[in-house]
C-alpha cells in the first residue's frame, strides 16, 4: 500500500494572457520508509511537485493522498494540523534562525505545543543527527553540514512521518553532503518516508528510486 499517492495530478499558472502548465497528469506512489530523489531540469517542475507535497500549494486537477487521507479535501485549519503533523522540511538555505542555538532552532515547529518537553525532544532528534553535543552552539559556530544536521533535527523533532527536502546538499561539500545522505540513510531505516529533490546524481545513488520529471511529466514511478 502506498504511504503517499498522487494520481492524475496537475497544475497550471496564468501567464501572460495564457496560462503553463507545470505538472501533467503526475502519478505517483511512494511506500512507506522509502527515500526517494526526484531529479529533472531547471524549470521540470520539481519545485511545484514538492510544493503540493508540503500540502501549500492545491493541484489544479487530480489528488494527493499521503496515509490514506485526501489533503486538499482537509478545510484550511485542518490543513495546518495535518503539515505539523505529518511533514518535515528541509530547505537548501537551512532558514535557520542565526540568534538562536541549535537545540533552540530545533525546537521551533513544537512552539505551538503546550504539554511536551520542547527542550527533551530537541535534544533527542539532535541526538539522532548526531549533533547532540553542540546543542548549544549558534549556527555560525557549525559547520556548513553541521547546520544542515540542525535543519533536519527540526525536520523530524515532530517524528514526522514525511520529510520533503529541496536541494539539502546544494551548499555543501562533497564530504558534508556524503554525512547528509547517511544521515537521511539513518533516518529511512527508522521508519521515515523521505522525498529529496535534487540535481546531485552522488546524493540521488543513495536513495531507494530517481522519479525523473521533464516539462511537467513523471517517470520512473513505479
Amino acid at each position: 500500500m502506498s504511504f503517499v499517492k498522487l494520481d492524475n495530478l496537475s497544475k497550471t499558472y496564468p501567464f501572460s494572457g495564457g496560462y503553463i502548465q507545470a505538472l501533467k497528469k503526475a502519478c505517483l506512489a511512494v511506500k512507506k520508509s522509502e527515500f526517494i530523489a526526484i531529479m529533472g531540469p531547471s524549470g521540470s517542475g520539481k519545485s511545484t511537485l514538492l510544493s503540493i507535497l508540503g500540502a501549500m500549494n492545491p493541484p489544479t486537477a487530480g489528488t494527493l493522498e499521503i496515509d490514506g487521507i485526501n489533503v486538499y479535501s482537509l478545510g484550511q485549519e485542518r490543513l495546518a494540523d495535518f503539515r505539523k503533523e505529518y511533514l518535515g522540511f528541509v530547505f537548501q538555505q537551512l532558514q535557520l534562525i542565526p540568534y538562536l542555538t541549535a537545540v533552540e532552532n530545533t525546537m521551533l515547529p513544537l512552539v505551538v505545543k503546550r504539554t511536551v518537553d520542547k527542550k527533551g525532544l530537541a535534544l533527542e532528534a539532535l541526538a539522532k543527527v548526531g549533533l547532540k553535543d553542540k546543542a548549544g552552539r549558534l549556527p555560525n559556530q557549525l559547520s556548513g553540514g553541521e547546520q544542515a544536521k540542525v535543519a533536519i533535527a527540526r525536520a523530524i523533532v515532530n517524528s514526522a512521518d514525511l520529510i520533503l527536502a529541496d536541494e539539502p546538499t546544494g551548499n555543501l561539500d562533497s564530504e558534508n553532503s556524503k554525512n547528509i545522505m547517511n544521515v537521511f540513510q539513518k533516518l529511512k531505516k527508522e521508519g521515515h518516508t523521505i522525498v529529496m529533490v535534487t540535481h546531485n546524481p552522488e546524493d540521488a545513488s543513495y536513495t531507494d528510486r530517481i522519479v525523473n520529471i521533464k516539462d511537467g511529466l513523471v517517470s520512473g514511478n513505479a
